[in-house]
């Protein structure tokens, strides 16, 4: 049996996405397949979210990931959106959520770690209610 696939969709992926992408692959690799993609690209990923992720839970995303675009990751069964306040173009998907988390580009570290642990929350939720599917 397949997977369940999950993307999270952010318009820059560049932060919220990429450490919601990284936590369930860290998190949740045996109930959903992660990965993340945005409508307008930047060239990397937040650094202060490379290095708080690398910090508190040893995962290198500059390592295992890149930002991408919506066209680059297929099919997926389950689209959350990060919050951005913006229309996402429309992803063909069983399921579809908005976590309205705040981007937390250009704040300090205390800010950014409120936004990873409520990520965390959220990951560890949906592959509970994904489990029990």
């Amino acid at each position: 049996m397949n997977k369940t696939k999950v993307a999270f969709i952010c318009v820059h992926n560049s932060c919220r996405s990429q450490i919601a992408e990284a936590l369930g692959k860290h998190l949740a690799f045996d109930i959903f397949e992660s990965c993340s993609a945005g409508t307008d690209l930047t060239s990397e990923i937040n650094k202060d979210a490379v290095r708080l992720m690398k910090k508190i839970y040893k995962i290198d995303m500059s390592r295992t990931q890149r930002p991408k675009l919506i066209e680059d990751i297929g099919p997926v069964d389950i689209v959350i959106t990060m919050g951005c306040n913006v229309k996402c173009p429309n992803l063909p998907c069983k399921h579809r959520e908005d976590w309205g988390l705040d981007d937390p580009t250009g704040e300090d570290d205390e800010e950014f770690i409120k936004v990873i642990e409520l990520i965390q929350r959220k990951i560890l939720d949906l592959k509970e209610r994904i489990k029990s599917l």
